[in-house]
């Protein structure tokens, strides 16, 4: 649709301004020698928790412009979500195989199940999960009649819950590369760029509450952490304010 131009326009120069404000300073220092391989909270550690930004809050980020279509300006977010989280991933892929990450798992031992189109639960190695979650999200996003770009064509009545599967699937892939694999992300030092990810994915989810706090407390310590919320804000009750729209928003 028209407004998608001027959705991915606006967000765009919002990331890139992000993006190079964090890749234009350097890391404080080196890893120290001697750290646990396995620690599996080494991204909590101080000295790799690069994410600066200019002053600006990251909820302006998110925010809807006046003007703006809602269901544009969710599908304008999570394209670029998904943008990031495949290249980030595809950086690491490399390390993860069904031999090092037989299971699908989060920070704190989550363990992530795959459900396919009719519902069956399955136990999968995490590069088969995530390439389950790639290839459904490209699928989603490149069909016409859910994520629309002709004139003329509208959203779909239930766009909001498709954002929400996606959304979620990209967060349980944030979670592994968390989990899993920040040790190489924090050598290749794209630590910073994941810890951006991550507080886009956040900011965009306590805006509009997109996943459930049971799915997104295993980085909790990571959003106060890195200054995302605060240590006693309640999220499982996030502040949703109603959004300015261009026409009515359909229901989910």
């Amino acid at each position: 649709m028209p407004g998608m131009d001027r959705c991915l326009e606006v967000l765009m120069v919002w990331l890139s301004a992000f993006v190079g404000a964090i890749f234009g300073k350097k890391a404080r220092r080196k890893e120290r020698e001697g750290e646990s391989a396995g620690d599996p909270k080494l991204y909590l550690q101080e000295a790799l928790l690069e994410r600066k930004l200019p002053d600006i809050d990251m909820r302006q980020l998110v925010e809807l412009p006046h003007g703006l279509d809602y269901n544009e300006w969710l599908a304008s977010h999570t394209l670029a979500l998904f943008e990031h989280v495949n290249l980030l991933y595809g950086t690491v892929s490399e390390f993860c195989t069904p031999a090092s990450c037989a299971d699908m798992t989060g920070p704190g031992g989550r363990s992530y199940a795959w459900y396919d189109e009719r519902g069956k639960k399955s136990r999968v190695a995490a590069p088969q999960y995530v390439d389950y979650v790639m290839t459904y999200t490209q699928k989603t996003v490149n069909d016409e009649t859910v994520f629309p770009t002709k004139y003329a064509n509208e959203f779909p009545a239930a766009f909001e819950s498709v954002v929400r599967r996606v959304v979620r699937l990209l967060f349980h892939v944030v979670a592994h590369m968390y989990a899993a694999h920040f040790r190489e992300l924090a050598l290749l030092r794209l630590h910073a760029h994941l810890h951006l990810t991550f507080a886009h994915l956040t900011a965009l989810h306590r805006r509009y509450s997109l996943l459930d706090h049971k799915e997104t407390d295993v980085l909790r310590d990571l959003e106060v952490a890195l200054r995302l919320t605060e240590a006693g804000e309640d999220e499982a009750s996030p502040r949703r304010r109603s959004p300015v729209v261009t026409q009515p928003l359909a229901t989910a």
